[in-house]
This record gives structure tokens, sequence and C-alpha cells, in this order.
């Protein structure tokens, strides 16, 4: 566990050891010597030719280096990988990459400057400031749990990763669930808003959405690193034919947070409905009493079909549940994450309605198993999402972008604030105990990148591909609608 108080404080220096050494200043004769042997042997030595990729690509520390740290308490310099880089295959970004454009148009005309990023302070847990390569860190507030501590463990593991290569920057971050930046407050022409990092909004704020701190674990509840997660749901899904798992829609969750999940809960089946879903509700404080054996989320790719619901805002859960090659039932949402904006209706979910749920539910799931193949190709495309464009490496490239393009906006020159400390893998590990000392050495980058960041796209027409989003949607509501008007008419 992770005393708070504790966490990025330096470590008590001790006293430096002064040693003493002796001058071995080589004699004349052995000075000629070697320069002879340099003159005529070296041209007779063949020398072996070598990947310069391979030999500029030298492997940061594989785990925290605590014993350097807690004698000096100086963050270890992170040395990047140097040119010529080899490009990464595919190197064109996601399309949902295509957001960064729109959630920092608001800024475009006006630019970012210092003033407008100190009024982002009010809810903002931190403040992090990137400077000639380093990163500094100063706390404002506590966050809940440790959701401050590993998204600032993320942001450590993209300097190990482009170290050198991140723009000079000041943000503000809120670590909370909603979004607090609202659009109708900056209507007024020329009116920008404080720039502020949450991890989602909605389409009547301005906050700017990034990846959320789940991706390197989420200790309190015992859910891994996202790409240990995505290993051991690979290796269940193998295990488990679609046409073998239980024929239901399924979801488990918290059901306390919000009214979508209360009303899920209605959705199980009665002596007088049977709507094909199967929904629990989970107590996490009875499950970590019990080891979390119930709550293992790559082992639950056990129903043909899984069941996304916002919590009191978006939740952390879409992705896990994309990431079974189960088709996911998306009940509508308000909220939106950095990648959700690039997930298509009848591609890689199926949308369902808010206001009657459980009869959505119920002709999703019997048009699925009348339309198998369908309903496979779904599953298996929202799946390959989960896994290909949301793998760690795309995440990554996310951050830098976001971080590049909201550097460019800059009217000012940031500057160290007087109450921040530099931020490395050491001063956020070597605190850390348990499952939060695990989950931060199995999402330790241990390489600098060896390639660019994959290709930002350009902006893409907002309109038409909302359009063609709504227009997906009202289809699968018009069958639903034919499918229970035919029902009621046999009754």
């Amino acid at each position: 566990m992770v005393n708070k108080r504790l966490w990025l404080r330096r470590p008590k220096l001790h006293a430096s050891v002064n040693v003493s050494s002796t001058k071995n200043t080589p004699t004349l004769l052995l000075q000629l010597l070697t320069f002879t042997f340099l003159l005529v042997l070296a041209p007779l030595i063949r020398l072996r030719k070598y990947d310069p990729v391979i030999a500029v690509r030298k492997q940061l520390s594989p785990t925290p280096d605590c014993v350097t740290w807690n004698h000096t308490g100086v963050c270890p310099k992170i040395h990047p990988a140097s040119s010529p880089t080899k490009p990464r295959s595919g190197s064109s970004c996601p399309d949902y990459f295509r957001w960064i454009h729109e959630d920092l148009r608001h800024w475009r005309k006006t630019g970012i400057t210092e003033r407008m990023v100190s009024g982002a302070r009010r809810t903002a847990h931190f403040r992090l400031t990137i400077l000639g390569g380093k990163m500094y860190v100063e706390k404002f507030r506590e966050a809940f749990q440790s959701r401050a501590l590993f998204t600032l463990w993320g942001f450590g593991q993209l300097m190990r990763r482009y170290g050198g290569k991140l723009p000079d920057l000041e943000l503000m971050f809120d670590c909370n669930d909603r979004p607090v930046v609202k659009a109708e407050q900056y209507a007024a022409e020329g009116a920008a808003p404080p720039p502020l990092f949450k991890y989602c909004a909605d389409n009547s704020t301005f906050d700017i959405v990034f990846p959320d701190w789940t991706f390197w674990g989420w200790a309190e509840v015992n859910i891994k690193p996202w790409s240990k997660f995505l290993k051991e749901t690979k290796e269940g899904m193998e295990k488990s034919k679609w046409e073998d798992r239980v024929p239901y829609a399924y979801w488990k969750g918290n059901p306390k947070v919000s009214r979508q999940r209360h009303l899920l809960m209605t959705c199980n089946p009665t002596p007088q409905n049977e709507w094909n879903a199967r929904i629990y509700a989970l107590d996490w404080e009875q499950e970590a009493q019990r080891g979390f054996n119930q709550s293992n989320l790559a082992k639950q790719c056990t129903h043909r079909y899984k069941i996304y619901a916002e919590g009191q805002a978006w939740s952390v859960s879409e992705k896990y549940i994309l990431a079974c090659n189960s088709p996911t039932l998306l009940i509508q949402s308000r909220w939106h994450d950095f990648f959700t904006r690039g997930l298509v209706p009848q591609r890689h979910y199926w949308p369902v309605r808010d206001s009657q749920m459980c009869k959505s539910i119920k002709f999703a799931v019997e048009w699925g198993n009348n339309h198998t193949t369908k309903a496979k190709e779904i599953g298996e495309a929202g799946s390959h999402f989960a896994h290909e464009a949301l793998r760690m490496d795309n995440v990554y490239d996310y951050m830098f972008h976001l971080l590049n393009e909201y550097a460019k906006l800059f009217k000012y020159k940031p500057k160290i604030p007087p109450d921040a400390t530099e931020l490395c893998t050491e001063a956020l590990a070597c605190h850390a105990h348990g499952k939060w000392r695990e989950f931060m050495e199995e999402s330790l980058e241990k390489f600098p990148s060896d390639s660019p960041p994959c290709t930002m796209p350009p902006p893409f027409d907002l309109g038409a591909f909302a359009r063609a989003k709504m227009e997906a949607v009202d289809e699968v509501e018009a069958w639903e609608d034919e499918y229970w008007r035919k029902k009621d008419n046999v009754h």
C-alpha cells in the first residue's frame, strides 16, 4: 500500500561519503606503446557491423532504482533513443486520435495563457510541468484512492518512453469523475475556457479527456495493468468459443452509483418476464474481503453478450467489456472518454436504449442469436479495437500527441512552480508496497521508444461522422420497434 503522505516526498539523504583517489598518471612509455598498437594493429581488425537502431536502444533500469534514490533523492537522467529510428509498421494513428483536434479547438484562436492555466486550478488535484525534458508535479489535494498516483505513474512512463521528445508545458489535472468546465459559461465570442485535463467529458463541457489511471492498474480492486489484462483475456477467449457461451447478456458491477445501473437490475428474469439478461450486483468491500475471487475481469468472457452501463459518469469498465469477443450491448451514454468516440454502432457495439433498456436488451439478444454471423463480427470488431487500437503503444502515442498539440497553443514559457517536486519512477514506486508496487513494476517502460509515435490523422467532418452513427442507431431502433409490434400483435 502507498502512504499518501509519503509518495513524491524526497528521501532523507545520508551523509555523503568522501572517497579520496590517487592519480595514476600513465608513463610516457605506456602512452607510446598504446599509440603504436592503435596505429599499427587497428586497421587489421575487422570491426563487426551492427544495427545502429539496436545499438542506440539502451535498456532503462528494469526496476526502480530505490537504493540510489533513497541515498540521493535525485531522479535518474533518462537518455532517449538516438536517431536513426526504425519506422513502426502501420504507423498511422487510429481514427479516434482525430478527436484531439476537436478537444483543443476551443483555444485555437486565443492560444493558452498562463492565466487560463491558473484558472483551472480550482478543482485540480495536481499541476504537471514539463520543462527541459524533466517532469515536475505540484500537488493541491488528495484524489480518491490511487487515481492521482497511477495517473502520474502513467506520465512517468511516457517520459521513459519518449524522454527528450516531450515539449515544455504545464497542465492542471482533475481526477474526479464528472467534467466541470461548462460550455455555456464560455459562449461569448473570444471567451476561452480554462484548459483542465480529466478522464471524461460530455457534449456540454470543454474538459480535455486523457487516459484514466487504470491503464496502469487499479490496486484497490485488484484490476491489473491493461497490457497484462489483455494478455490474460486473450488466453481466456481462446478457451471459450462464442457459440459455447451462455446465450444471454451479462453485467456485473456496483448498481448504487447511477440511475442507469439501478434500472438495469430490473432486467433480471422474473416469473413474468425473461429479458435475456443476467445481472449481478458487486460489493467491492465484500469482494476485497474474499480476495477478489469473483471479480477477475479476464475470466468474465463467459456469456455471448456483455452489457456496458455508465456509473457516476463514464466507467472504466467499458474497455474491459469490449476486450471480450462478445458483442457489447452499450446502453445509451452521455459521457465519453478519450477513445469511446471512435466506436461505431453496429460495427464495434450494439446500441441499447436507455428509456426501455430491458426490452432493448431482450431484442438485442434475440437478434444476435438469430444472426450469429453478424453478432460474432460485432464482438470480434469490438475486441480487435480493445486489443489493437487501444494497446499501450497507442495509449502512449495518444498521450504524446495530445500533449504536443496542447503545447503548440502556449503563449508563454512555463516555469517550475516553487512547491513542485521532480517526477520520476523512483519518486513514486520507492514508497509503494504490495499491489501498488507490483502493478508499477508490471507496467514499467523498460526501453525508450526506438520508433517515432504514430502519424496523427487530420481533422474530419464531425457532422458527417455524427450523422452516420445516428443512422446506425436509428436503424437498430427501427428493427427493435418492428420486433415489439409483431410480438404485441401476437398477444
